[in-house]
This record gives C-alpha cells, structure tokens and sequence, in this order.
C-alpha cells in the first residue's frame, strides 16, 4: 500500500477529516487553508511522541490514537483556545491495515471530543512515531499564557493528579489491580480529556495558566520562572483521587501528584476574588497554593515546613 492510498482509505475519509468551521480547504492540496475570524489570533502547537518513550511498544493502536490527539489538544485548553484543526505526521516501521485501522478509530474519536478537524499532515518508513500539530483560535489579547501570576494570587489546578503516573505500572503490566481501581487510572493514562471548556472559562480571569505534563512541582516551575514569582504549594491541598491512593499508598499516590506527569490537567493562577463564581459555575477547581514575591516552587507540609524535592519531575534529555 503506497503513501497516498494510506491516507485515503485511514484518514482522509475519516469524520473528522470533512472539514468544517474554520476549514477552507483540507486534506487534498499541498497546504490547508484556515479561516481566522478577524480580531481574533491563530494558537499553534505541536507534540512529538515516540514509541518506547512516551508510549509503550507495542500498545493498543486505538488509544494510542486517542491518547496523541488528547496530548496535543491540551495545549490548547492551556491557552483559553477555542479547537480549530490539526494535522498528523505519522512514521510507521511497516503497514498494518488493522493496527491503522483502529488507530484512525482512536483518533477520530478524540477528534470529535475535542471538535478538531484533520487537516493534513505526511506519513513515511521508519521506527513508530507521531507528530500532531493542533489550531486553536482566541480572542486578540485574551490568551492565558505563563508570564502573568502576580503575588497574592491563588494557584489553583483543575482537577485530580497522579492518576496516570499511577496507572504506568498498568500500562506496562508490571502489577494489576481489580478494575474498580485499575479503570479509572488507565482511562486517565490513555483517554486524558483536554480542558478545553475550562481554559476558555479562565480567559479574562486567570493570570497564567498551562497543563500539568511533566508533574506539578516541574511545570509550575515554568510558572514562576516566566512570571518572575514564587509559588508555594501545599501538600495537604493537592488533590489525589481514591484509586491511585488504595493502588500506590498515601506516601507514593503523592509523590505521583506532584512529580509523575502526563496528567494533561490545568494549573494555573486565579486572583482570589475570581474563584467563588468559578467555583459556583461548577469547575472542579483545587486550591493548592499561592503565588508570593520570590523565585521558584516551594513545597510545604501541614505544618509549614519546606519539604520541596530536588527531582520534581520528568526532564527530557536528563542522563
């Protein structure tokens, strides 16, 4: 089967692939075309994985497909996007029909959650990897972005953590567990839901914001740096779910809440006078720290003794 045959008979046909709001023109001619609506900006991301690395291999090709799509999206629902297009550049060691298949499912399916259009993209031989690159469209000047927490702000997250850090030793078969607790934790790892409508809610209101990939005390760490503040997070305030605690114990389920990564949940900064009708509006938002003149992510127990890590999360490159 040749390159473009591929692409006709897995992707180009596929739902996702029609077109819609926003899509000029789609799979088919050497470029897409977007409609940007005037006054409003372009959101650009792209997210590499690769076999081995960010994903087990071999693994089920449709969450595969679900799980590359959601990784990508999540950038944007860490800038307040409203979901425009992606494309998809897929290198594969050989065709599979049926592993093709099922992961045009997977992705098709993410697609539509997240209301993204596939808009081209290239295939090629080589070990498995993908690259997704995701459209998004804000309003001019209404991007949330790293470098705006300010001192006295809460920090805030929207949602559990450490749920698919819990779920790798699953994922890799080196334990299980009854699927009143190993259900939930897979569906984090390989079905994560970009926040999309949460990040478009905090346009106007947060001050920063991104998504947790790499584990909470790392990523606020971007946080702080590009916003030029302190952020101290609370042990006792960061939310971990009932099955990773029963899966891992109380000591390790917060260890995967605060370093494990790839939990694609929003962390950002909130003036406090923002929060109560966030929270009315019913947005599962966590309180888990502050934001205070200084440097840096602090890490402190209930009794407010400095308890930060030197390792805080997933770096690549790290030797």
């Amino acid at each position: 089967m040749g390159e473009f045959e591929l692409i006709r008979n897995f992707f180009a046909a596929a739902p996702c692939a029609q077109g819609g709001e926003g899509v000029a023109l789609g799979i088919g001619d050497d470029c897409a075309l977007l409609d940007v609506p005037f006054g409003e900006q372009l959101a650009i991301s792209t997210d590499t994985l690769v076999a081995g690395v960010h994903f087990a291999d071999p693994c089920d090709p449709f969450l595969l497909g679900q799980r590359s799509l959601a990784v990508a999206a999540s950038d944007l629902a860490a800038m307040g996007a409203t979901p425009l297009a992606f494309t998809l550049a897929l290198t594969l060691p050989t065709v599979e029909a049926d592993w093709l298949q099922a992961f045009a499912r997977g992705l098709n399916l993410m697609a539509q959650t997240c209301d993204l259009r596939l808009i081209g993209g290239d295939t090629t031989r080589g070990p498995l990897c993908l690259t997704l690159t995701v459209f998004g469209r804000i309003p001019k000047g209404k991007a949330l972005t790293r470098s705006g927490a300010r001192p006295g702000d809460l920090l805030c997250v929207g949602g559990e953590l450490g749920n698919a850090a819990g779920a790798l030793p699953l994922v890799l078969g080196q334990r299980s567990a009854p699927p009143v607790i190993s259900e939930p934790l897979l569906a984090h790892y390989w079905s994560p839901q970009p926040q999309l409508a949460l990040g478009q809610a905090l346009r106007g209101k947060a001050t920063s914001a991104l998504d947790i990939s790499d584990g909470l005390l790392a990523d606020c760490g971007h946080i702080a740096l590009a916003s030029k503040v302190g952020l101290e997070i609370e042990l006792d305030r960061v939310p971990i779910s009932l099955a990773l605690e029963e899966f891992l114990g109380a000591g390790d389920a917060q260890q995967a809440a605060l370093s494990g990564g790839d939990d694609y949940v929003l962390a950002f900064t909130l003036p406090a006078f923002e929060l109560p009708t966030l929270l009315a509006d019913g947005w599962p938002i966590h309180v888990v720290g502050r934001v205070v003149e200084g440097q840096g992510v602090g890490l402190f127990d209930e009794h407010g003794q400095d308890i930060t890590p030197a390792i805080r999360g997933y770096q690549h490159f790290r030797l």
